[in-house]
């Protein structure tokens, strides 16, 4: 048996590939096959044919390229996440530091992925994802944001943590400690650097992030970092 036939676990992660270069989509499947748990369930090599696909096969994560004919993998990932809130969109992108993946982070993307990863980083990626994790790290997120802050409104004066009465309503349902917490996602730490920072068991941070995501009505903790821009929680350096 070779590793394409290799059968696939019940709850196998599914995965759809999204891209018009077609010798890249074999290279990823090849590469995703050859996991028992992940299974590519589609190939699309326009924004339209993902969505149609996204639509009928209902993937758990999507590898979405930007840069396509016809409709883009922006606007495809927007249509996808709004139709399907338990897919999760992983953006393909040359550069790390790329415009059309900060766009596709705010309308739902739950990160990006270089197009030139090892195989290993790509299936931890994939896993990652599907498990509600982020596949960039806080760090890098917060260089992109920072990168094209221009995009985003404009925050005056102090932090939102500084000015309780001004606090935007967004987030006036989130407690004191909630609101630490946001902050210091936007600044770029990890669960572990949390929970050092506020002298609290990492279990903590993971609850705190948890209800953080579910009263703001988050995907994950990408999309709370760019919140925490938005609203003037996080002001880039």
């Amino acid at each position: 048996m070779t590793d394409g036939d290799m059968p696939r676990r019940p709850d196998a992660v599914r995965v759809l590939l999204v891209d018009d270069q077609a010798l890249l989509r074999m290279g990823f499947r090849l590469v995703l096959e050859a996991e028992e748990d992940l299974d590519v369930v589609g190939e699309a090599a326009d924004g339209a044919t993902a969505v149609a696909m996204a639509t009928a096969l209902r993937p758990d994560v999507v590898l979405m390229d930007v840069r396509m004919p016809g409709l883009n993998g922006i606007d495809a990932t927007q249509e996808i996440v709004a139709a399907l809130p338990c897919t999760r969109v992983v953006i393909l992108t040359t550069f790390d530091l790329d415009e059309y993946a900060f766009a596709a982070l705010r309308v739902g993307a739950s990160g990006f992925l270089l197009k030139d990863a090892r195989p290993a980083e790509l299936i931890a990626a994939i896993r990652a994802v599907a498990s509600g994790d982020a596949v960039v790290s806080p760090r890098v997120t917060r260089r992109m944001l920072e990168m094209f802050a221009a995009h985003l409104p404009q925050a005056s004066g102090r932090r939102a943590t500084d000015r309780p009465d001004g606090l935007d309503p967004r987030l006036r349902g989130l407690t004191a400690r909630e609101i630490e917490v946001l902050g210091a996602l936007a600044d770029g730490l990890s669960n572990a650097e949390i929970a050092e920072r506020f002298v609290l068991a990492e279990a903590t941070v993971k609850t705190h992030i948890g209800r953080i995501l579910a009263k703001l009505g988050l995907r994950d903790r990408v999309q709370a970092v760019v919140l925490a821009y938005e609203t003037g929680l996080a002001r880039p350096s």
